[in-house]
């Protein structure tokens, strides 16, 4: 059997990644009024943010067609017999959604669908562990039940400037959002269940970030901490200072830079920053 592995653009998942695994990708996009961009394709993320900035009105999101995501399995059915498609948390997005409707309107190719309950590079993780076991020839029931075990590896925290953008999307209460701007915190969020939910409310962003990073050597003392990936929302400079000075202190353990682009940028806004990591 020959088994194909898509996923959507908010995966983040750096391009040298994507060409070797052959990783095939659906996207979401951005509104800006009457006006709409494919993230990874119409729009890059520098693009995305300068726009931001001279908007009015923030953007809003937008998941994928059903008719998107038959182009693209119609495309895949022609070189394929099965396709593990893993998305962004079904609570976050319709994604998820859309992909098993076009599925069952595609003969020729058989769709495992998964619903990663995460987003950016953490979603990434999964994809690519099932991108390494389709090379060890699993079956995709075998791929499925490791995605599913795999949940648990998983850690995802992140920080962000400014409450408003999730305020106004929908993903986090109006409350939280008011308490957090009135106070200056800078709330260390997480998922749960495939929901953005705060964490912990610290002062200052140093703070928050020193608190995900002891959150990180917590399992760094006690599993095998496998990859560690510092994400940044057009604040580069930012991630990779925290990956110098991680690497300094642990040359053992495989980083990565990754971004929020697009469409988590509509949420969590320019600056966010966030830490990932999953263990053995």
């Amino acid at each position: 059997m020959k088994i194909a592995v898509m996923t959507d653009s908010t995966a983040y998942i750096p391009k040298d990644l994507v060409e070797k695994y052959n990783i095939h990708t659906v996207p979401l996009a951005v509104v800006f009024g009457d006006e709409i961009y494919r993230e990874e394709v119409d729009i890059s993320p520098e693009e995305f943010y300068q726009k931001v900035r001279e908007s009015e009105k923030l953007p809003t999101t937008s998941q994928p067609s059903v008719g998107d995501a038959v182009t693209k399995l119609e495309e895949l059915a022609k070189d394929y017999d099965a396709v593990i498609s893993i998305h962004i948390s079904s609570e976050l997005s319709g994604t998820y959604n859309a992909v098993i409707s076009a599925g069952e309107m595609v003969e020729g190719i058989k769709l495992y669908a998964f619903d990663s309950k995460i987003s950016a590079m953490a979603l990434g993780f999964f994809v690519l562990e099932a991108a390494k076991l389709i090379e060890q020839n699993k079956t995709p029931e075998e791929i499925l039940k490791y995605l599913h075990e795999f949940h648990d590896k998983v850690n995802a925290y992140f920080m962000v400037d400014d409450l408003s953008h999730l305020q106004r999307g929908g993903r986090l209460s109006g409350a939280q959002a008011f308490i957090g701007s009135l106070l200056k915190i800078k709330p260390i969020l997480h998922i749960v269940d495939g929901k953005i939910l705060p964490f912990e409310k610290i002062r200052t962003t140093k703070k928050a970030l020193q608190r995900i990073l002891n959150l990180l050597e917590e399992d760094i003392q006690t599993k095998t901490v496998k990859e560690v990936v510092f994400i940044h929302a057009n604040n580069e400079a930012a991630a990779l200072n925290l990956e110098i000075e991680f690497k300094q202190k642990h040359p053992e353990i495989n980083t990565l830079i990754s971004y929020f682009g697009p469409v988590l940028g509509t949420h969590l806004g320019e600056g966010a920053l966030g830490i990932l990591w999953y263990t053995e």
